[in-house]
């Protein structure tokens, strides 16, 4: 072998037990807690997407017509653990019953 490939292979060699402890366990199964953490998190997004596109439509239909302030949208609400709750057990029965 040549100098250039033995150099090559002792770096690739260091490189690989450099970063040995630091790759991840591929883990194919999920804990049911696991699973429940993430529809959670699937639900919690969802709301706060929702919640952000309402606010963005409220603050461009905020209009000043003279001296007053016009509005044409509802303020929206702030999603709450209910309804994070009430989401996620929608994806649930989407999940598990397929409607």
């Amino acid at each position: 072998m040549t100098d250039f490939i033995k150099q090559a292979q002792e770096y690739q060699t260091q490189l690989m037990d450099q970063f040995k402890g630091s790759i991840p366990q591929v883990k194919f199964n999920k804990n049911g807690y696991e699973i429940r953490t993430q529809v959670l998190e699937i639900a919690k997004d969802s709301l706060w997407q929702d919640y952000y596109a309402k606010w963005g439509q409220f603050e461009t239909s905020v209009k000043k017509e003279h001296d007053e302030v016009v509005t044409r949208v509802e303020m929206p609400t702030v999603p709450g653990v209910d309804q994070v709750l009430e989401t996620a057990q929608k994806f649930y029965n989407f999940v598990n019953n397929g409607k």
